[in-house]
């Protein structure tokens, strides 16, 4: 294992690939849940399997039935599959427990992730781009290039877990694809130039994949790192516990959800490596420039921490304000896809604020759902297929990757 710290350099975590390095084995032990799961609820297994006759013979999801005033003008757009809800689509069976080797959903997520690598395999620009559907409504909403974002999320997830290694192998390389695209386009300010909605919610997507690459063992640029980390800690003013919504449409719900994920996932990529660090830093051997190099990047994820901790007690002032939860008023793909960031940021702590959290998002989500298993959107994002994605992750946040260092909630 290779430790490389330092701006404008590498940081390599967990089980760094490097030319000439020993291939690393699968590892089940390099995440798990904060919490103990609970067992699937008859509410989960009935939207799964709802999710899963969705998938079309290519592998892919389409954005589904859409509400009857946000259908119009989609043409064949919401029949055709795309890289971003297929990608939710993977990441709600992933979080049920079955991976591309085994569980019931396991060959529905091997011609998922056949369909992402196929896309992001014919994107040979240096731009974003992942797939050549263009106009979707997640595009629309949520941000330009967030298929990209979505796609390093899964493969993140998924590069250990592949039946064989010509699989491995494929995954891998999209990984690294998906990251240098990423990296290549960010702004010096940690955005992308979108021109989404909400773009704050896909820049948190964007975080949340480059860290979870990082968590598993993917080399990611610590610049990257420090950017997204940085923009969600602009995103909260610490004085008055009010959250930047000028990238959220206004709303903030999206605001707070979008600059926790962005400081969580960054706080739960140094725990992850906390160790090693003060180990390297305390080493007679470091040299004196590369210890400096340590000591900055400690300051900076610690500023995280004490940021990140003011934010969380911020939001846990509002979870029970309906209007707060409410996000723009009424249930869309926004606020599902808030409400599981939100979820996925208490859950590490574990504790009272996540049960509370956790009990609210489940007894409404119970409450919302149709009789088929689905979930529909009401404004904006009304896909089924990406809120159902999206509610079911919700429902199962309890069952998010979380490294094991930053192991520290209990149920």
């Amino acid at each position: 294992m290779r430790w490389i710290i330092g701006s404008g350099m590498v940081l390599a975590l967990c089980m760094a690939v490097r030319a000439g390095d020993e291939t690393p084995k699968a590892d089940k032990a390099t995440w798990a849940p904060a919490v103990k799961p609970k067992a699937l609820s008859e509410n989960v297994k009935k939207g799964l399997e709802w999710l899963v006759r969705q998938q079309q013979e290519n592998g892919g999801w389409a954005q589904g039935e859409e509400s009857a005033q946000m259908g119009r003008g989609m043409g064949q757009i919401k029949d055709t599959p795309n890289v971003g809800d297929t990608c939710a689509a993977i990441l709600a069976l992933l979080r049920s427990g079955s991976t591309p080797k085994e569980g019931p959903y396991a060959a529905h997520i091997r011609k998922g992730l056949e369909f992402i690598c196929k896309s992001i395999e014919a994107a040979t620009g240096n731009d974003l781009y992942v797939t050549s559907v263009r106009g979707t409504r997640l595009q629309m909403k949520l941000g330009t290039y967030v298929d990209t974002f979505l796609a390093s999320m899964v493969l993140a997830e998924v590069k250990e877990q592949m039946a064989d290694e010509g699989g491995r192998k494929r995954v891998l390389e999209a990984l690294e694809t998906v990251v240098s695209k990423i990296q290549r386009n960010q702004k010096a300010d940690g955005t992308f130039g979108e021109t989404g909605w909400a773009n704050s919610l896909s820049t948190a997507v964007a975080s949340k994949g480059l860290n979870r690459a990082a968590q598993n063992g993917q080399a990611v640029d610590l610049v990257a790192l420090d950017r997204a980390q940085a923009e969600g800690q602009r995103g909260f003013n610490g004085k008055d516990g009010r959250f930047d919504a000028a990238a959220s449409a206004g709303v903030d719900l999206y605001a707070s959800a979008s600059s926790l994920t962005k400081m969580r996932e960054s706080s739960n990529t140094y725990r992850a490596q906390g160790e090693e660090l003060r180990r390297q830093l305390a080493a007679a051997e470091t040299p004196a420039e590369k210890k400096e190099e340590i000591r900055k990047t400690i300051e900076s994820y610690e500023k995280n921490e004490q940021v990140l901790k003011q934010a969380q007690e911020a939001i846990q002032k509002k979870i029970n304000d309906p209007r707060f939860v409410a996000g723009f008023g009424s249930n869309g793909g926004e606020e599902f896809l808030s409400h599981m960031n939100i979820g996925e940021s208490l859950v590490v702590d574990g504790g009272k604020a996540w049960e509370d959290w956790d009990q609210k998002m489940t007894e409404n989500l119970n409450r919302i759902q149709n009789a088929d298993g689905s979930w529909t959107g009401h404004h904006c994002i009304t896909g089924r297929t990406f809120c159902t994605s999206a509610a079911l992750l919700c429902l199962m946040v309890d069952r998010a990757p979380v490294p094991l260092a930053a192991k520290v909630g209990r149920r």
